[in-house]
């Protein structure tokens, strides 16, 4: 990823078996320190436009088809917060059908109820039960009907839900992602460069892209 380019390295003491001096260091990316967008830009949608993610579209097709640079694959996945991609993102099909599999064991299971939630109910115009809610099942209301002047019952208003419908609302819940406008896209590099580099200072400052940590063992 193209992202990563511009993360900042850091040099830890090596804990490798075959390291063959105390002095020695292993390099790594720095990845706590992660680039965010600008809050004026991330607190106003207007910054945003919205995208539906369209079968197994990874981040770098999004990149492609948004902005014709696949290597802003980052920048799609920074817009949503996207921190860990395999839990995050709309897994392909095949991984979402082995995922199924692996929680629920074989194909049947995935057609067993997983839970129950209401329907919509309305009377006079007015909506007593909304849609979505968890309810048991064979859920039911009374309500006052002013006409009879007295309480009725309402019909059945539980549905049930299989566990794959709920896996794949899960699934699908995912793939509404918002989308930085092509115009801003330059004022978030631009923000990176300057937020990336390691300020001057301190012990384990090395050069802008680069510190390392304190080794121990050199002072025993």
């Amino acid at each position: 990823m193209y992202y990563f380019r511009h993360v900042p390295e850091f040099d830890y003491p090596s804990r490798l078996k075959d390291a063959k001096q105390i002095s020695e260091y292993t390099r790594v990316k720095n990845l706590f320190k992660r680039a965010k967008l600008a809050d004026d830009i991330f607190s106003d949608m207007s910054y945003f436009t919205k995208y539906k993610i369209i079968g197994d579209e990874r981040p770098d097709n999004v990149a492609q088809k948004i902005y014709g640079d696949p290597t802003l694959d980052w920048l799609v996945l920074l817009s949503n917060n996207v921190i860990n991609q395999a839990d995050e993102w709309p897994l392909p099909q095949q991984s979402f059908y082995n995922y199924l599999i692996e929680k629920y064991e074989n194909d049947p299971n995935l057609g067993q109820i997983h839970h129950y939630e209401s329907k919509e109910y309305k009377f006079k115009g007015n909506t007593l039960v909304p849609a979505g809610l968890i309810v048991d099942q064979g859920f039911q209301i009374d309500f006052y009907d002013s006409e009879l002047e007295r309480y009725v019952l309402s019909p059945i208003l539980s549905l049930p839900v299989t566990n794959y419908e709920y896996e794949r609302l899960k699934e699908d819940g995912k793939r509404n992602i918002f989308i930085l406008k092509k115009e801003f896209v330059s004022i978030v590099n631009n923000d990176m460069r300057k937020i990336m580099p390691y300020k001057e200072g301190g012990d384990q400052y090395v050069n802008p892209t680069l510190k390392r940590a304190d080794n121990i063992r050199l002072y025993q």
